[in-house]
């Protein structure tokens, strides 16, 4: 046991975490069972090896142990030690010779080196005694850090309805960028490098969702294999900035918010991917690194025997319940939104979130309401990934008004249109807004956040290039990763030197993009996908820290033609306010005498009830009136746009389509043609109403009805 020492200031319980105060620093952490909490702070002795010295914290506040300890400055190095019960069948597991990293901390420096040291049991983790051996040396430490620095400028504060957002990876959007000097490239001073930001503005994106951030750290069964986690959903802190991803160790903190700056100053917002509902801890016979040590019961779901219950698939899940969970949340994300000046925040597994003590899904628990009704983070972008790891958990459409959602029904209805096994019925509500999914709760259009490609999943050139996942690099025999992923080859497996496969490939990619773009609602692209970007067939390279995730920067015909593409839509989206309207269509009538929204059969006549339910359909024409399109300016004022028809076959043989009477336009330019490589449309002139237009398989086509002014 450490020394008590009497000149120890008691200080305050709150803030949690180490705080430079009083000529000292001010150690606040949180532990409902422990009967003694000690503050090591960590040193080397002349062999480089670690050295501690143990300070006890005599003071305990709400739960909260805590004490000034003087002569300690900015730079320390510190991790908890915990004494109190052993009794796992309760889920308590207090063992002193296991250094914990301080869930509060803003800086972690180092990596687990010895697994075996980390493991708080012996033998079995229900059964076994306490381990006897000191993890000092073989894990994570925190590190003593000042609050302040330089501005992050001013938010961009994109309103939803004209966000394009950009799912990315620090690491890998760079690691290969050629622009960007080696000693930057994968850092957060690589993306803040102006050769990055030119591209993402010139791409048209409004926003970046980083995928996450915080401090992570690679599970068991990764480091017995010698691999890494890549995609980092393995949060180890939820205050700290990944140090991975500094040019100079030890300098995250002030690189990240470079970063953020450089962004916003380029009026790119920052969105963080999130990882609230579980730990790198894993299951009960993973590591003890932070929140096991200090007091499992308060941040982990348990059963009655003190096992922990796993709603995500990676062995724990966070309470949402708990006081301390809730506290550590709210606290981890108000600092990156106001000392980082970070615009939003993407939850992983969000429904795990609504789930506490691990029931039923409650939009309105109290973490789900404690983050919307935040002073601060109401007025950030809060984004959902609505569903979990079981059937419980799969609630889209059933988040809170506050909340925008990833909408997988929009993935999996667009990816099954254009591979040609559905109708047209449930494309029709993607394309307008998914207004079944929102528009009962109070949502608008844009809390839809539509997406075909994601960091889980297949590249965009992978989703027609591949029928069956081959995921043998992740070292898992192929077991990994979803099998269901309607995706289509377009007749040859992988790579192939087929013209007309190759074609058709680049055919399908278009579609699937401009649909995306096209649609009613928030799009989401994913980082590569614009340059034509696999992986191979690999559908989950979570821990593949190589070419197979990077994003690949070299040029090729293809790689440019869908890079200009996609700037063709994101220019056409920005410039077109009734193609990102924040309110659903409902039928009303416009000045232009017809409803802001009509749907065409080919023959050029309205659909019918019974058009609908006909699931041998694949031919869609969508008409949208521009003329009060309910689109505003920055003033808040209504704005007029030229009306427009999008023009969808997913059939494999040509058809014609006959565009609508002159009731709807007095001529359709043609704007966007999938059948090109760039988009530009192969015929410029303007059809007259009612012509009979030829539509090649598998294409999308939108025109323009200029308005009347």
């Amino acid at each position: 046991m450490a020394y008590s020492d009497s000149r120890l200031l008691p200080g305050h319980p709150f803030p949690l975490g180490a705080h430079p105060e009083a000529g000292g620093v001010r150690f606040a952490v949180a532990s409902g069972v422990a009967d003694a909490v000690e503050v090591c702070l960590v040193g080397e002795d002349d062999d480089g090896r670690p050295v501690e010295q143990r300070v006890e914290l005599t003071e305990r506040t709400f739960g909260i142990w805590h004490g000034v300890v003087p002569g300690i400055t900015p730079g320390q190095r510190y991790g908890f030690r915990v004494h109190g019960p052993w009794d796992p069948s309760r889920g308590l597991r207090c063992n002193p010779q296991k250094l914990l990293v301080d869930p509060y901390a803003r800086r972690i420096a180092g990596t687990v080196t010895d697994l075996g040291a980390t493991r708080s049991h012996r033998g079995d983790p229900m059964t076994g005694a306490p381990s006897r051996i000191d993890s000092l040396g073989s894990v994570p430490l925190s590190v003593v850090t000042s609050l302040g620095g330089s501005d992050t400028g001013l938010h961009p504060d994109v309103p939803f309805e004209e966000s394009v957002i950009c799912e990315l990876h620090v690491r890998g959007f760079t690691r290969l960028h050629p622009d960007v000097p080696k000693n930057l490239r994968g850092t957060y001073l690589g993306l803040a490098h102006p050769a990055v930001i030119e591209h993402l503005q010139r791409l048209g994106v409004t926003a970046v969702e980083l995928l996450p951030v915080h401090s992570f750290a690679d599970e068991p069964m990764l480091l017995r294999s010698g691999r890494h986690n890549y995609w980092g959903y393995s949060t180890l802190g939820y205050l700290a900035p990944h140090g991975g991803y500094a040019s100079r160790p030890g300098h995250e903190v002030e690189e990240f918010r470079t970063m953020v700056a450089a962004l916003h100053a380029a009026g790119i917002e920052v969105i963080l991917d999130v990882v609230y509902n579980h730990t790198c801890e894993g299951g009960v016979g993973g590591p003890t690194l932070s929140f096991r040590g200090l007091d499992a019961p308060a941040y982990y779901l348990l059963d009655d025997q003190g096992r922990d219950i796993d709603l995500t698939g990676c062995g724990n899940t966070l309470d949402p319940g708990s006081p301390t969970v809730v506290r550590l949340v709210l606290d981890s994300l108000r600092y990156f939104a106001g000392e980082f000046g970070v615009d939003g925040f993407r939850f992983d597994l969000a429904s795990a979130l609504g789930r506490p003590g691990g029931g039923r899904f409650d939009t309105h628990s109290a973490l789900l309401t404690a983050i919307a009704t935040d002073p601060l983070l109401s007025r950030r972008k809060l984004i959902s990934e609505p569903w979990d790891a079981t059937g419980e958990g799969y609630r889209v459409g059933g988040f809170g008004v506050q909340w925008t959602e990833w909408n997988g029904r929009f993935r999996d209805g667009v990816r099954d249109f254009w591979r040609g096994s559905t109708g047209v019925r449930d494309l029709a509500y993607r394309l307008s807004g998914s207004s079944d999914l929102y528009a009962i709760s109070g949502r608008r259009p844009w809390a839809s956040v539509n997406l075909i490609t994601a960091h889980d999943g297949f590249t965009l050139r992978d989703l027609v290039s591949y029928d069956n996942k081959h995921n043998h690099e992740n070292g898992e025999h192929n077991n990994d990763g979803t099998n269901d992923n309607r995706s289509w080859n377009c007749g040859a497996e992988g790579e192939t030197q087929d013209p007309a496969v190759l074609a058709l490939r680049d055919r399908q990619a278009r579609n699937l993009l401009a649909t995306l773009l096209l649609s009613t609602g928030t799009p989401m692209l994913v980082a590569g996908d614009e340059r034509w970007r696999t992986q191979h067939g690999n559908n989950n390279p979570y821990c593949l820290d190589n070419q197979t995730s990077w994003v690949d920067w070299s040029h090729s015909d293809r790689s440019e033609s869908m890079l200009a593409f996609t700037r063709r839509l994101t220019a056409l989206r920005a410039a077109s306010p009734a193609l990102r309207q924040p309110e659903f269509f409902d039928g009303r009538p416009t000045r232009s005498g017809e409803p802001d929204l009509v749907w065409f059969r080919p023959d050029g006549t309205p659909m019918t009830d019974e058009d609908w339910f006909d699931d041998s359909r694949r031919t869609l024409g969508m008409w949208i009136d521009g003329s009060e399109c309910l689109s505003r300016n920055r003033d808040g004022e209504l704005v007029a746009d030229d009306s427009w028809l999008l023009l969808l076959h997913s059939g494999p043989d040509p058809a014609t389509f006959t565009l609508p009477t002159a009731a709807y336009g007095r001529c359709f330019v043609p704007e966007l043609d999938s059948t090109t490589p760039t988009g530009l449309p192969r015929l410029a002139d303007a059809f007259a109403p009612e012509t009979v237009l030829k539509l090649g398989g598998h294409t999308l086509h939108l025109l323009r009805a200029p308005r009347a002014d």
